[in-house]
């Protein structure tokens, strides 16, 4: 069976193979453009499942990019309404002792948590309340005539297939991309996955009897540690949401909690204050199942103006920045103003790659770099006064001095910009250390050289 359009409706036509966060937000930006949108996702309606129920409740800090995404269309005060604000890290490092670590230096400078599933929830119906655009759930694309632009898809119910034409054909179908492999097919296509040799599984912290937090809300709590990683997203209803990273294998890892007492027994050597937080902390790390993190790396994202790739279809990264979304969002905002910018619906596709593949390739080596430094580093002295030592810099020279992550969570400073300054920032500071260790030498020694000159005149 064949979807065409009517003959009547000359608007431009996309299909969206993905209605997760990208598809979803791509949906609404084409719609405020005119366009008429039709949404294919594989899975249930979120709106109908119960939170979780697809094993990807994980929670996600909302950052300066996501929300300028937002801001655009009309939708961050509603999603505001049903986050919490992250002010800093509460650090539980593996001797017992509770640090907290602000995030800027500035009121402003905050993340905000929100559920994956709720977040989804809001910009499908954000979408579907446009005119021209509907959701199609439980459809599987098989099929992508690049050339067309046209896909195959089956409704997994029965399994319908329709062959649906477009002008456009986007993918937002994650890091596993069927449109990815598709638009590769034949091509002289670059593509890698690098999989993290840890995985993660999502327990909670739920409120205390009277409803009431058992921890400080308004923060991100971090279990540091040389043999696991746990985070914690805080939650309206008073509970957070944790992440546990553990690596697959070896000694102290997800293969080794198998029971009981090896899970208390682990979180007692490694995490010993969470246990007492997590009434069912046993059942969750045995019944929940582990995850798997990749980062990809890929081009095209593009075929000429008929296909284009969009989030983790085009840029999958590790968890550790908080910016797997936040970079997603940023997307359809780029991609929006690239299709300002350019009469030629081709010349805007590449625009927008051109724009954003070489910041998303270094946003894939700060999330790795980040996730050593949350496990190895965050809890430690040298940590806190270099952190200390970015904040005193920012707030004595605003405009000369800004710390990586201020740049990279709380401005839409391109990441490779980021980057590049932060670098600069850190060979001064180096510069500024070993001469401010050669002047005191030199002070020490001219000192010393008085002190002998001294005596010898003295006759001592």
């Amino acid at each position: 069976m064949t979807a065409t359009p009517s003959p009547t409706d000359r608007r431009d036509r996309a299909v969206i193979i993905g209605a997760g966060l990208a598809g979803s937000l791509a949906a609404v930006y084409l719609a405020r453009r005119g366009w008429a949108v039709d949404v294919y996702e594989r899975r249930d309606d979120p709106r109908l499942t119960p939170a979780g129920a697809a094993g990807r409740s994980i929670n996600l800090g909302l950052s300066a990019r996501g929300m300028r995404a937002l801001q655009e269309v009309g939708l961050l005060a509603d999603v505001l309404k049903r986050s919490v604000p992250m002010r800093g890290r509460v650090v539980h490092s593996p001797d017992g002792t509770v640090s907290f670590q602000p995030y800027g230096v500035h009121g402003h400078q905050i993340l905000h948590s929100v559920l994956r599933d709720e977040l989804i929830a809001v910009l499908v119906d954000a979408a579907e309340a446009q005119p021209g655009v509907r959701f199609h759930f439980g459809w599987r694309l098989h099929g992508l005539d690049r050339e067309v632009p046209s896909v195959a898809v089956t409704r997994l119910a029965d399994g319908t297939t329709e062959e649906v034409t477009a002008d456009l054909v986007v993918g937002a179908d994650g890091a596993f991309s069927a449109v990815r492999q598709q638009l590769h097919h034949g091509q002289r296509a670059n593509h890698s996955q690098e999989f993290l040799d840890w995985g993660y599984k999502e327990l909670t912290i739920p409120a205390d009897d009277n409803g009431q937090p058992r921890v400080r809300l308004e923060a991100l709590h971090v279990w540091p540690g040389e043999h696991g990683l746990m985070v914690a997203h805080p939650n309206v209803d008073g509970s957070l949401t944790c992440t546990l990273f553990l690596p697959f294998e070896g000694p102290q890892s997800f293969a080794t909690l198998t029971t009981p007492d090896t899970v208390r027994a682990f979180f007692r050597q490694n995490f010993p204050d969470a246990e007492e937080l997590m009434p069912r902390l046993v059942e969750e790390v045995l019944e929940h199942p582990t995850g798997q993190m990749v980062t990809v790396r890929t081009s095209p994202w593009r075929h000429t103006d008929r296909v284009v790739l969009v989030g983790d279809a085009a840029h999958a990264v590790y968890p550790f920045y908080g910016q797997g979304m936040n970079a997603s969002f940023e997307d359809c905002l780029v991609l929006d103003q690239c299709l300002d910018q350019h009469a030629d619906r081709g010349a805007a596709l590449a625009a927008y790659e051109a724009s954003r593949r070489p910041h998303t390739d270094v946003l894939a080596e700060l999330s790795t770099r980040n996730f050593v430094e949350l496990r190895d580093r965050v809890h430690r002295p040298a940590y806190a006064l270099r952190a200390g030592a970015d904040r005193l810099l920012s707030r004595l020279l605003p405009a000369y001095w800004t710390p990586l992550y201020t740049m990279v969570a709380h401005t839409t400073t391109p990441y490779a910009e980021a980057l590049a300054r932060s670098g600069r920032q850190d060979r001064l500071l180096r510069g500024a250390a070993t001469g401010g260790a050669l002047a005191l030498g030199a002070g020490l020694l001219w000192a010393a050289t008085r002190s002998v000159s001294t005596r010898r005149s003295s006759g001592r």
